[in-house]
């Protein structure tokens, strides 16, 4: 599941051909589904507006074909959080997601989250599936066992994104959700595969921007990995470190990274981004290099999976 980047133009609007072509692409290279509007998208940048007709526009460019889920869940104020999740819950998508820190905005503990849940649950739209993401800004805030537990008894919840980064974390939650709907998809790609291996249906982290397409070869044979062939173990833990290095490329001024990486596959008119007020190659030297080798590094892989596939 992408984090879905938003494109806009050099004059700091929504271009949204170019959010198109980039729906299209996850679509074509893989994507079970989309997460419109989250940190990825600069939700805390954007107006309420832009975020509502962010959501609007991906359900209908998708169309049907896959699930789009979203949030734009950024307000400190509790009634202006309810707004803006009930705002969200009309654009069509198929989860509305939470965000884990706005309901403890102070971090204060388990008692405010509580009383927070349990406050915002009933008045939002009971029909919508709900989901949760422990998004890292403006700080981590991971939910606790019983916090998770609570979700779960709710039988609202349907999706965590999990931000632990802590693999023994993340099957415990795998363990606590087994038999219920919510599924626990890992967000850290240095843990992508030892997830998917331990039962996790999927990966939730920005890296889907650059490859989605190499997640889901390595999701589909996950389960199978123990008894395959010697030559398919190998390919898949070689994918795996190549992703994983690979994500640390967001240290190299993310989002605009991965922007101009789509700009330079044709999806994208501009790098401009509201997040970064620095200018992309001039704080990090020889940046197209590294997209060049990001590049050659998918394609190499991609034709090792054809051909293995072919077999």
């Amino acid at each position: 599941m992408p984090t879905n980047l938003t494109a806009f133009d050099d004059n700091n609007h929504i271009d949204w051909h170019s959010n198109e072509k980039l729906i299209e692409w996850y679509i074509a290279n893989g994507a079970d589904a989309l997460f419109a509007v989250c940190q990825s998208s600069e939700m805390q940048y954007l107006s309420l507006t832009e975020r509502v007709a962010l959501a609007k526009f991906t359900v209908k460019t998708v169309n049907g074909r896959i699930p789009v889920v979203a949030s734009g869940h950024i307000s400190d104020d509790l009634d202006d959080q309810i707004d803006e999740l009930n705002a969200m819950s009309d654009t069509g998508i198929d989860a509305l997601i939470m965000v884990s820190n706005r309901l403890d905005k102070d971090n204060t503990g388990e008692a405010a989250f509580r009383h927070n849940f349990d406050k915002i649950l009933p008045q939002l739209n009971a029909d919508i599936p709900l989901g949760f993401y422990e998004c890292p800004a403006p700080f981590r805030r991971l939910l606790s066992d019983d916090e998770f537990k609570r979700c779960i008894d709710s039988n609202r919840f349907v999706t965590i994104k999990d931000v632990s980064c802590d693999l023994k974390q993340i099957k415990r939650r795998l363990s606590l959700a087994q038999g219920s709907p919510l599924a626990v998809l890992n967000a850290n790609a240095a843990w992508a595969w030892p997830a998917m291996c331990a039962g996790a249906p999927g990966f939730c982290g920005i890296s889907n921007n650059y490859h989605p397409d190499l997640y889901a070869w390595l999701l589909k044979n996950a389960a199978q990995y123990p008894t395959a062939s010697a030559e398919r173990q190998q390919l898949a833990d070689e994918l795996a470190v190549f992703l994983s290095l690979a994500a640390l490329t967001e240290a190299y001024g993310y989002p605009s990274f991965a922007k101009l990486y789509h700009q330079r596959l044709g999806h994208f008119k501009s790098i401009h981004t509201r997040v970064n007020k620095f200018v992309l190659k001039e704080k990090f030297w020889a940046i197209d290099a590294v997209i060049d080798d990001l590049i050659a590094g998918n394609q190499s892989f991609r034709e090792k999976i054809r051909d293995l596939e072919a077999r």
